[in-house]
């Protein structure tokens, strides 16, 4: 366990949304988007939550920053869950945690210049500055994602993709954050421009002590910058471990996949790893067992009957997968099974 004071944690959160129908709105079935996620992120580290569209973690990332409710589980921040917070400690979280999202044209007003769109946390954090050393900070977060003052009376559509993303990182920045939300930081931009902007939060993150929660699909795209990554499927952590175990030494099917789709599409470079099959389950109706073993080349018969819980292995990663020998293990608990089985009847 980590001695690292920590910036955020999230326990067993859940999130469900409510399936309606007819005129009445009468509830019919439930989406369960993320069902019983748990992690840390100590401050001054990056945690990574990768998976394909639909696997939850961007709807982790709405409850981290306050912006959905949990239907279940905390988010503690210095101790306290962010969903009791009010007055003066809801304004400090909303001030020291911060998000950068995918689209930063869709995250600014068109019609306003760079000096108010960089402005607005100082604004909505209610932070007494007068207009000079308002100017004052928001150059200063400018100059730190290598804009200029040149750039304040110039408006969104005048900076080419990866400048817009320097613009919202600035915007983030300009409140003196500990921890920022990177909802596919760079997914929308080119392949050179990615690149820059990955070196760009590296070294925001080592002169500032930033902390990090990383949103991303893509395995190479986390792998620079994660001390740690969460492997999600279907709203459940299947994977977790440094950056190092997940991307060199996948444990778990799903895992493995994912290493496979990122590595260079080029003859003799990839391992010899069977690739996954079908679509993805939908969240309104996901596998009884583990969610996996439709599309699991490595399927037993154990996986469409019992959920592996996510364990402890020796390297100190945490898998859920029946393939594990101390996940197996683990199963003859009778707690475990019958705490598995509660959960299955509640939701």
């Amino acid at each position: 366990m980590s001695s690292r004071p920590t910036a955020i944690e999230a326990r067993d959160l859940k999130k469900y949304y409510p399936i309606r129908k007819g005129l009445l709105g009468r509830i019919v079935g439930q989406v369960k988007a993320v069902q019983g996620v748990s992690f840390s992120i100590d401050k001054g580290k990056t945690y990574a939550l990768v998976g394909e569209s639909g696997c939850g973690k961007t709807t982790t990332s709405r409850v981290v920053l306050r912006l959905r409710p949990p239907t279940a589980g905390k988010v503690l921040w210095n101790g306290n869950d962010i969903w009791d917070l009010e007055g003066r400690g809801l304004r400090d979280f909303q001030r020291k945690v911060q998000a950068v999202f995918q689209d930063p044209v869709g995250s600014m007003n068109p019609r306003m210049k760079v000096r108010r769109i960089v402005a607005e946390p100082i604004r909505l954090g209610k932070l007494e500055l007068d207009s000079t050393d308002e100017i004052d900070t928001v150059v200063k977060a400018l100059e730190s994602v290598d804009l200029h003052a040149d750039d304040l009376e110039r408006y969104p559509h005048e900076f080419s993709g990866g400048q817009r993303q320097r613009i919202a990182i600035a915007r983030a920045l300009v409140v003196d954050p500990e921890l920022i939300v990177l909802d596919e930081p760079v997914s929308a931009l080119d392949v050179s421009v990615r690149a820059q902007i990955m070196n760009l939060l590296g070294e925001l993150q080592q002169s500032k002590n930033l902390s990090y929660l990383l949103i991303a699909h893509h395995l190479a795209t986390v792998r620079y910058l994660s001390d740690t990554i969460g492997v999600m499927y279907l709203g459940r952590i299947v994977e977790e471990g440094t950056a190092a175990q997940i991307v060199d030494n996948p444990q778990h099917p799903y895992s493995q996949a994912l290493v496979e789709a990122s590595l260079p599409a080029v003859p003799g470079m990839r391992d010899e790893i069977e690739t996954i099959r079908y679509e993805v389950s939908s969240p309104i109706n996901p596998p009884q067992g583990c969610e996996f073993h439709p599309r699991c080349p490595e399927a037993m018969d154990i996986c469409s009957a019992v959920r592996p819980p996510l364990v402890k292995l020796e390297d100190g990663r945490r898998v859920a997968c029946h393939l594990h020998p101390r996940a197996e293990m683990s199963l003859e608990n009778p707690t475990v099974k019958s705490a598995s089985d509660k959960e299955e009847r509640e939701a």
